[in-house]
Parts: structure tokens; sequence; C-alpha cells
């Protein structure tokens, strides 16, 4: 059974803050981690609401963020939605580490100075 995600991103990154962001991604993913289907929403307005909304329209199972205010995070825990927030890195790591079950809240996936991937 495949599994549905939605990243808040901002160009190639996790967005810093869900209710700020503009961009959102939508993954499908089988059960094996490979990634089915991918698909990009641009939203007129930077709104929590339309995202939550958004999420909940396409069956989405978990939502990635960066900063989550309370009343989104508890909504959606509330709809039953798995929240993995405090999230930063380029998408390019985000997503391999969510197909594979790995990521984590409080992942950070960017590179330190001085060290390499």
């Amino acid at each position: 059974m495949e599994r549905r995600a939605l990243i808040a991103i901002a160009r190639d990154e996790v967005a810093p803050r869900f209710d700020l962001t503009k961009e959102a991604l939508l993954l499908s993913i089988s059960e094996s981690g490979e990634i089915v289907q991918r698909k990009s929403f641009l939203l007129a307005d930077a709104s929590g609401d339309e995202l939550c909304d958004l999420a909940l329209s396409r069956d989405v199972g978990t939502i990635v963020c960066g900063g989550i205010e309370d009343e989104y995070f508890h909504y959606l825990r509330w709809k039953r939605i798995e929240v993995i927030d405090s999230v930063m890195g380029p998408l390019e790591r985000v997503i391999p580490r969510l197909a594979a079950g790995e990521l984590k809240a409080g992942d950070i996936l960017f590179d330190r100075a001085g060290e390499s991937a």
C-alpha cells in the first residue's frame, strides 16, 4: 500500500515555516520505499490553512516541515497525520530518508563546515 507525504518547500529545501510556505511537494511512496509519484503545488498565498486543506484533500499521511505553529501541529495530529517537524535540509537528502522511513523530527541534513555528505 502506498503512503503519501507532503513536504513544505522553499526552492529546493524544506521550508523554514509551515505557515509561510507557498510551495509543497506531494510524494506517493511504495511499501518498498520507491517514489511512485511526485507532484508540486504552488499556493496563491502563504497559508497554513491552505496547506492543511491540501493535505486532507490528498489523503496525506505524513507532513514534513521546518517550524510549525502549535495550532497547525495539533490540528494535523488530531486528523491523524504524522508531522515530522524541525527538519532542515535540501530535498535531495530529505526525500530518500523519508522514503526509507528514517526521517525524524529535528533532523538537520545540511553539510557542516568542513564536512561532506
